[in-house]
């Protein structure tokens, strides 16, 4: 199971038309996994295009899709998302695994956490 926060295209919108989220979901649901997902706007617009399906867990809260997730995926870069509880996401998460599309942490402090830390095109912290 992997985690995804942000599900529209950018902040602030419920949008989801051309949301790299969309890829992402379907791509891994072609190869079999399940995700806990959550986003502070686009929820029920998530509902609607995807509905209920057995792969697709809508999570309350953005530390609730964490429960039970083998690796965190950040889409989009909301607020809500900067100033995490590092802490909270290791204990939740099976893995200390993060894919992070938005470049929203520093390298050096994802390795000061211990977190396997995947930034898209700035590498990647151990």
């Amino acid at each position: 199971c992997f985690a995804l926060w942000g599900l529209a295209f950018k902040p602030g919108t419920d949008d989801m038309r051309e949301a790299t989220s969309r890829v992402v979901m379907e791509a891994l649901w072609q190869r079999g996994a399940t995700l806990s997902v959550y986003d502070p706007v686009a929820m029920e617009e998530t509902k609607k295009i995807y509905g209920e399906r057995g792969d697709l867990i809508y999570a309350k809260n953005s530390q609730d899709a964490l429960n039970n997730s083998d690796a965190l995926i950040i889409v989009t870069e909301w607020m809500d998302f900067k100033n995490p509880d590092f802490i909270q996401i290791k204990r939740r998460l099976k893995n200390p695994i993060i894919f992070d599309g938005r470049n929203m942490f520093e390298l050096d402090e994802m390795k000061a956490h211990h977190f396997e830390y995947y930034a898209v095109g700035r590498g990647q912290a151990l």
